[in-house]
């Protein structure tokens, strides 16, 4: 079952209803293993107690004192972390795509950027120390922008592009067309 809150803990009523027992007797367990590695404490919850991954992963990661699965709730808190050149790079792609769509919304899901229109996602940003993934959506997006893409590094769904990025307006706009485009024929 899908857990709407970002708690950690939203998890633990339907630990104690699959498992007949009471959180305070999970945590006594997790603090029994806690010298173990993550993977470790998961399987020992999964090979053990027959808990899923979604429940291993809420009560292990909970126990190590994350409580939410939720980092950012703006994307000033997105970028915060940053360096400067990446987060002027992620700006810059963000008002490119915004002047020319300024009715979708950016907001933050997956602890990342992703623009919005109504309930559908149309296209996702994530930073990672080297470059910045673009996440265009939609059915064979990238197969279809193939021959734009060439230099840039391209992945299963993500398009790699550098860190100081010289934002390509264009192309960028036209991914999110296609996937609007999609969202209109579906």
């Amino acid at each position: 079952m899908a857990q709407s809150s970002a708690d950690r803990s939203s998890f633990f009523p339907a630990i104690e209803k699959k498992h007949g027992l009471p959180m305070s007797y999970w945590h006594d367990q997790m603090k029994t293993i806690a010298d173990l590695k993550y993977l470790e404490q998961i399987a020992f919850l999964r090979e053990n107690h027959g808990f899923s991954q979604a429940h291993a992963n809420a009560l292990v990661l909970y126990s190590r004192g994350n409580t939410t699965s939720k980092r950012f709730n703006t994307i000033d808190e997105f970028l915060r972390p940053l360096d400067k050149t990446e987060a002027a790079t992620i700006r810059k792609i963000i008002k490119a795509v915004s002047v020319k769509y300024p009715k979708l919304e950016w907001v933050i899901a997956w602890n990342q950027p992703m623009l919005k229109q109504g309930t559908k996602y149309a296209f996702g940003i994530s930073a990672s120390k080297k470059h910045i993934l673009l996440m265009p959506l939609g059915d064979d997006v990238l197969k279809v922008f193939e021959s734009r893409l060439g230099d840039y590094g391209v992945l299963k769904k993500t398009i790699q592009v550098p860190l100081d990025w010289k934002v390509d307006a264009k192309l960028l706009t036209d991914l999110v067309k296609f996937r609007l485009d999609e969202l209109k024929n579906a």
